[in-house]
């Protein structure tokens, strides 16, 4: 099931589910620790002697943002109950605190006695062994602790704080269903601790007047001992949660118009968007720099593991986003996280926890008895080159002057020598993580990244370095035409697999990552080869149904959906191939009309993303309903990045016909 509408701070994350369930909790890293382990978070109401879950089929439920906030605003109606919620949710933008907010409204024309129960279903720590849930008389509140993980739940309404009532009890043990079916007669039970596999459902009530309303602000507190949480706690009360909620609408406000961008040529849909994907992606980051790819628990229950985890791949070109959106202390943030990762190291290998411990992985150290690395060589490579364009964009000398050595120097050394006699990369994994070999992509990303190296070496006045590093960049480019075009099919290989005789067999499989060429390694877009190539890819890969989209590659296996009809859907369309496609349109044009192809591609965005603009990694090539991940911080990344790279090219072909039409102008005057 899809995640929409979470919001964080870059310490704690909150998810939802498409029936506006809190499924996962992240605290104190944005991917780790995940305290729910995915399990529903029931939301319910009781109105004079009916109950109702929010996920039943009764309430019609529509979930959305305040515009340019990360503020949910989710508008529940009930027409058999007579009942109408908004309801806000939001993590306030410097404390480890979740608010919601929720107003209900009165629709039958009599008075009401209602009571809204949430419930807390924690498995701190991604274990329920050894949690405990207690009500807390001192502050009306019930905590809930494992260790130096602390949730406290409190609330507020206009006349008093504190919850009405609560239940604490045994969950998943001994044919204990859980304390939610407590609340389901509109009463809960007051036990007052529980220790154990353990959850608890607090209640709120409220009095409505005919067609009136009435509001409630809950919040989970989080932090790292009872002490912390309780004046956390206190610091709410001090304050009023409406204040805490306003300034952090505020806040996002302020973050994601930052930029003096004039976004105004994009149509308004896309432009609302632009700015929805920044905000969704910052959800993403946590705050000690990890650019984590996707924090939907659902996908352990199909690989046995989750995307809660920083590539370097991802997180580069994320970064580059960053960097172009002009958010440079979170770019900054990552090339730090980075540094730490690679250590004493000269390349990154396969992921890495928030924390930059090395993360679970399926490459292999030894292939048929013979040792390799178990690398994605585009990932080491693609740092280099994201660190580049952050110092053209920032140019902070001092930031990067700790960085050039370990995070430019050993890696680029490494990357010459990681090379075979025709001065292509050696085998690594691609970045699909599913075949081994000299990938297109790996080797545009290594040509940016020598090129990059080569700019900053010349910055720092090592000429010889310089040199060779460019001289390398330029061999690699030669060669990748030699060996990996094939010039009667007028197209690149996806990957070459080296033979014992010094030659490759190609793998002609139509990829949409060779998309690198133009866009990472500085092949000429208007190059007939490249022109070639990407309408070749987007021919073979666009999914030919009423969905449309790129397909990541031709019979693309990942949660395939169509097995069989391959030559109209070879895969399912992919976020990031499809908005390739519209950075090939953008960088290729000369005129505003050729601009304005990359424009249906932004559209089709638009139209795929959920109402609250949530994008997913990949979609179903017939319903268009997601699939896989949702969000993928990638997909929102790549989002902004072309919005950008298009106002800038409009702009660029604007001041060109401006300086023609003045040389005009001034030929005519003599």
């Amino acid at each position: 099931m899809p995640r929409d509408i979470p919001v964080g701070n870059g310490d704690l994350l909150i998810t939802f589910d498409d029936r506006y369930r809190v499924r996962d909790l992240y605290y104190p890293k944005v991917g780790r620790h995940n305290h729910t382990d995915g399990h529903v978070q029931r939301f319910g109401v009781w109105a004079d002697g009916r109950f109702a879950w929010v996920e039943d089929h009764s309430w019609k439920r529509d979930l959305r943002y305040k515009p340019d906030t990360l503020t949910t605003e989710v508008r529940l109606v009930n027409e058999s109950m007579g009942l109408e919620i908004m309801s806000y949710d939001v993590v306030d933008y410097h404390e480890p605190v979740y608010f919601r907010r929720c107003t209900v409204r009165d629709l039958s024309g009599r008075p009401r006695d209602v009571r809204l129960f949430f419930h807390m279903d924690l498995s701190i720590n991604g274990s329920p062994v050894g949690d405990t849930a207690n009500y807390d008389p001192s502050t009306s509140a019930v905590v809930m602790y494992k260790d130096d993980s602390y949730f406290l739940v409190n609330a507020c309404d206009q006349h008093k704080c504190g919850i009405d009532h609560w239940a604490i009890g045994a969950k998943r043990v001994g044919g204990a269903e859980g304390t939610w079916r407590d609340a389901e007669d509109g009463q809960l039970g007051r036990n007052a601790i529980s220790q154990g596999s353990v959850d608890a459902t607090v209640g709120f009530n409220l009095q409505l007047s005919p067609h009136g309303q009435s509001y409630v602000t809950s919040w989970i507190a989080c932090g790292h001992s009872y002490e912390e949480v309780k004046t956390l706690n206190q610091r709410i009360w001090e304050k009023g949660p409406e204040r805490l909620i306003a300034r952090t609408e505020a806040y996002w406000k302020l973050w994601s118009r930052k930029e003096p961008i004039d976004t105004t040529p994009l149509p308004e849909p896309i432009r609302d968007l632009y700015y929805r994907s920044q905000l969704i992606l910052r959800t993403q980051i946590d705050n000690g720099g990890a650019i984590i790819a996707a924090n939907d628990s659902d996908i352990t229950h199909f690989a046995g593991d989750h995307y809660s985890y920083c590539w370097m791949r991802d997180g580069a070109l994320v970064a580059h986003s960053l960097i172009l959106a002009g958010q440079s202390e979170l770019s900054r943030s990552f090339f730090r996280f980075a540094h730490d990762c690679i250590g004493g190291g000269s390349y990154f290998l396969h992921k890495y926890t928030p924390e930059g411990h090395l993360a679970s992985s399926w490459h292999p150290w030894m292939i048929d008895g013979q040792k390799i690395l178990p690398i994605q060589q585009d990932e080491t490579a693609l740092t280099i080159w994201a660190l580049r364009q952050h110092y053209e964009q920032f140019r902070d000398v001092e930031f990067v002057k700790a960085l050039y050595n370990p995070l430019v120097i050993k890696p680029a050394e490494w990357l010459l020598q990681y090379r075979d006699h025709n001065g292509l990369p050696m085998p690594s994994w691609d970045l699909w993580e599913e075949r081994r070999g000299v990938h297109t992509f790996t080797v545009a990303a290594t040509i940016g990244a020598l090129q990059a190296a080569s700019a900053f070496a010349r910055d720092f006045g090592e000429q010889d370095r310089a040199a060779a590093y460019r001289e390398a960049a330029e061999r690699m480019k030669g060669s990748l035409r030699r060996h990996m075009w094939h010039p009667e099919r007028r197209m690149f290989a996806r990957m070459a697999v080296p033979l014992e005789d010094g030659t490759y067999r190609l793998d002609m499989t139509r990829d949409s990552a060779n998309y690198a060429l133009f866009a990472i390694a500085g092949f000429d877009p208007r190059d007939p080869a490249i022109r070639d190539e990407m309408n070749s890819l987007r021919d073979r890969l666009w999914v030919k149904t009423s969905i449309g989209g790129c397909a990541r590659y031709e019979r693309d296996y990942y949660h395939q959906v169509e097995s069989q009809k391959t030559e109209d859907v070879p895969g399912n369309p992919w976020v990031i191939c499809t908005l390739w496609q519209a950075m090939y349109h953008i960088e290729a044009a000369d005129t505003v009309e050729e601009l304005r192809l990359a424009l249906p591609l932004l559209e089709w965005c638009v139209k795929r993303a959920l109402p609250s603009g949530v994008m997913a990694e990949q979609f179903d090539p017939y319903t268009g309903a997601p699939i896989s991940v949702s969000p993928l911080t990638w997909s929102h990344a790549t989002y902004v990045s072309v919005c950008i790279q298009y106002l800038r090219k409009l702009n660029a072909i604007r001041e060109k016909s401006r300086s023609r039409q003045g040389a005009a102008t001034q030929q005519s005057a003599i």
